[in-house]
């Protein structure tokens, strides 16, 4: 079966997004007529927007429907769905109840999505027309690797990930002196999505002490930026940024020699623009929630974590040692 244009439902969370996106490169590789539009929350559409592989982004409010608790927002967002397509194929990469109504709403020959065992909320398998299984636990990019490849029937194999062009398209150019054309630049990045997932911020001042290089320190809030500003008086060879777009993020990236982070969404952009990186695991799962390869690697607790019913209270990273992270980064740059 032919399918010329197809919709990707992918919401959120940035990471998760940059997690799917990879395979956007092997569709068009496979076929470069078929079109792609990809459904997106509003929060998230600078990462997608301006990417050569993707048609049109369309933009959802999910998220502020759940924030007010308004069956209004939620009733208009669905009607929108409504008037998409119609498509050959809807593929949900996110596997919850609300990403499998969406894909399900927008009018399609077929919609694909992972059965039950397979999904987080297993009762959004019974909204799609072709369902797939693949283990739960299994590595976030394989996952995604494979639906997509089952639902196109594509002819590659996951090995090719390996070999992926850098796919988060460069908008814009950080112009910012902070950069050092005499020694490594170094990206830190304290912020999470939860408190357990953070490094702790004298660990991460004692690395920049004991490693010489230029530290750059980013951040996405105000709590946050007190954050940076706590490790800077805390160390001299540290540079707070300014407040960064995702675009100008993705550019300062591509500029470092190595990004330094927990699981958290611009970690992951080092991983998508091939950068060295190493992400640091405490209450996720390293096996899974990254991709692995020569120059991005994993430094992970003892935690033993269940990925289905994370535990936001493991705040097992505090134990990951300074010294195992400088070693790693030494054989990255």
């Amino acid at each position: 079966m032919v399918f010329m244009r197809i919709a990707i439902v992918k919401l959120s969370a940035l990471g998760d997004i940059v997690h799917a996106m990879v395979i956007l490169q092997f569709i068009k590789k496979f076929n470069q007529q078929i079109s792609i539009d990809w459904i997106v929350e509003e929060s998230y559409k600078e990462l997608l927007e301006l990417h050569p592989d993707i048609n049109k982004v369309y933009k959802f409010n999910l998220q502020e429907a759940k924030k007010k608790k308004s069956p209004l927002i939620l009733f208009r967002e669905l009607r929108r769905a409504r008037k998409l397509g119609p498509y050959d194929l809807v593929i949900d990469l996110q596997g919850l109840i609300k990403s499998a109504i969406i894909s399900r709403i927008i009018p399609s020959k077929h919609n694909v999505g992972f059965d039950r065992p397979s999904s987080r909320e297993g009762l959004a398998a019974i909204l799609y027309n072709k369902r797939f299984n693949i283990g739960y636990e299994r590595n976030v990019i394989e996952r995604n690797f494979e639906i997509v490849k089952f639902a196109l029937a594509l002819p590659i194999d996951k090995k090719v990930i390996m070999n992926k062009k850098p796919f988060l398209p460069i908008n814009v150019k950080y112009l910012n002196t902070n950069i050092s054309k005499s020694k490594k630049n170094i990206l830190l990045i304290p912020g999470a999505s939860q408190a357990s997932k953070m490094y702790p911020l004298e660990k991460i001042a004692e690395l920049s002490n004991l490693m010489d290089g230029n530290y750059l320190v980013i951040w996405g809030n105000s709590k946050e930026k007190l954050i940076a500003e706590e490790i800077k008086s805390m160390s001299a060879n540290v540079t707070v940024c300014e407040k960064l777009t995702l675009s100008e993020l993705i550019s300062l990236i591509s500029m470092v020699d190595l990004v330094i982070g927990p699981d958290t969404g611009p970690t992951h952009f080092a991983w998508a623009l091939n950068i060295p990186s190493i992400t640091l695991f405490g209450p996720t799962p390293g096996y899974r929630n990254t991709f692995q390869t020569e120059i991005n690697k994993v430094i992970e607790s003892h935690s033993d974590v269940n990925p289905k019913n994370l535990n936001k209270n493991d705040n097992s990273i505090k134990t990951i040692d300074v010294n195992e992270i400088i070693k790693t980064a030494l054989t990255l740059i």
